[in-house]
């Protein structure tokens, strides 16, 4: 009993931590504070990552390709990792595997922090749970977004939550990437080596690993699904009736992907070093300052959602997303470039709760948990693809490139999501 109300204590404390009984809809079950607790811990983990992620692999003494190609194979793995989830999830225990998850996260940051060399951190990047970019591409995601979905009794109360969940990992990962400055600030302060620095911060990612476990371990262990007429619960293919809708999302959710691949937060900062100077530091500092823009433009979603419908949220607040981004590629000076990098954030990740709540509106509730990771897996392969070309333009000296192409190529998504859903009734 006192080591089973030890773990209670912390479990409780870190979700009272995290403001989730404030934000989350009164609604809310228990496992859904400990979810968006779990989502935030690793929003902040992703954060710092995502920041110095390509100058500590530069660091390291590799090349602007070898780091694209680490950034490639972490998409990569995500997206094996996550379709193995959707194919096998309605037959175990969601709180099993994500306890698994965990366990590789913490593997995952040991890993970065005592390995320099190519090929080992090639494979430690597909085989663990590394998130180089602004969004959650992960074996978490189809999990979690199934139990939050059947935490909702309507379409309304999805969007708010899902907003809730998107809210607390980008200020999560907002607060990480201001906390990305630290080994700088370490080094100048005390004399040492950088290096040492930023090893120990993929050491504190792993203990992100553990606290998530803590939370994780108190999940319920029964498996939401379907039921027959005697209140038996059937096990159901991972997809049946709602195959057609999920096979169209998952190709639309491709082209953004691709897109965003070419510009992950990891390559977005390595612009920022190259066309600016901007130093590490200040880069997390715009981060941080960009995290909280999209952190609050997620809690606006859910009331135009509410006004003009979950497609139309996404794409009407996408595109103008997408023309500042456009135009940041251009700027001459860094004030321009900054600012309309900010009113990118402040419109970009609108589409986050919307998207979620719209997948998870649109498929049957024994289907979720396959839903969500059939339409990440493409949208992580896509993804992978783009941060190994990104990283080649900007070693070419087209700085702009990756830029553009990733603000193009997001408008022609919007545009054909609208065609094609903008009358689809949801849930």
């Amino acid at each position: 009993m006192p080591a089973t109300a030890s773990v209670g204590s912390v479990t409780s404390a870190l979700s009272r931590g995290m403001g989730t009984r404030m934000l989350l809809p009164a609604s809310a079950t228990a496992d859904a504070r400990r979810l968006v607790a779990g989502r935030a811990l690793r929003g902040f983990a992703d954060g710092f990552v995502s920041v110095y992620l390509a100058e500590y692999l530069r660091l390291l003494g590799l090349s602007a390709f070898e780091v694209g190609a680490i950034v490639t194979a972490t998409l990569l793995g995500s997206a094996a990792l996550t379709l193995g989830v959707g194919l096998v999830a309605h037959r175990l225990v969601p709180r099993h595997i994500l306890l698994a998850a965990t366990v590789l996260m913490l593997a995952t940051g040991l890993g970065f922090a005592w390995v320099s060399d190519f090929w080992p951190l090639v494979l430690i990047g597909f085989a663990g749970t590394m998130n180089p970019s602004s969004g959650d591409v992960s074996v978490f995601l189809p999990l979690e977004h199934a139990r939050l979905a059947h935490a909702a009794h309507d379409s309304t109360t999805r969007t708010a939550l899902f907003a809730r969940y998107a809210l607390l990992g980008s200020l999560s990962a907002a607060l990480g990437a201001l906390a990305s400055g630290w080994p700088t600030w370490w080094a100048a302060h005390t004399g040492g080596a950088l290096l040492p620095a930023m090893r120990a911060m993929f050491v504190l990612y792993a203990v992100v690993g553990v606290l998530v476990a803590l939370l994780y371990r108190r999940l319920d262990a029964r498996a939401p699904g379907a039921h027959d007429a005697s209140g038996e619960e059937v096990q159901s293919r991972p997809l049946g009736p709602s195959r057609g809708i999920v096979v169209k999302l998952a190709a639309l959710f491709c082209i953004d992907s691709f897109a965003g691949g070419l510009l992950v937060n990891a390559l977005l900062a390595l612009w920022l070093f190259q066309r600016f100077g901007l130093s590490l530091p200040e880069a997390g500092h715009f981060f941080f300052w960009s995290g909280l823009l999209t952190t609050g433009s997620q809690l606006v979603a859910p009331a135009i959602a509410r006004r003009i419908g979950l497609v139309q949220t996404m794409v009407f607040t996408h595109i103008p997303a997408n023309l500042f981004l456009i135009a940041a590629a251009l700027a001459p000076a860094l004030p321009l470039a900054l600012g309309l990098l900010f009113l990118r954030s402040a419109l970009s990740s609108m589409d986050v709760p919307a998207r979620s709540a719209f997948v998870m509106g649109v498929v049957t509730p024994p289907e979720r948990a396959a839903a969500a990771s059939f339409t990440a897996v493409p949208r992580s392969l896509a993804a992978a693809i783009g941060p190994t070309i990104g990283a080649s333009l900007l070693a070419s000296g087209v700085l702009a490139a990756p830029l553009v192409a990733c603000g193009v190529l997001k408008i022609a998504y919007d545009l054909t999501l609208l065609a094609m859903f903008r009358r689809h009734p949801v849930d």
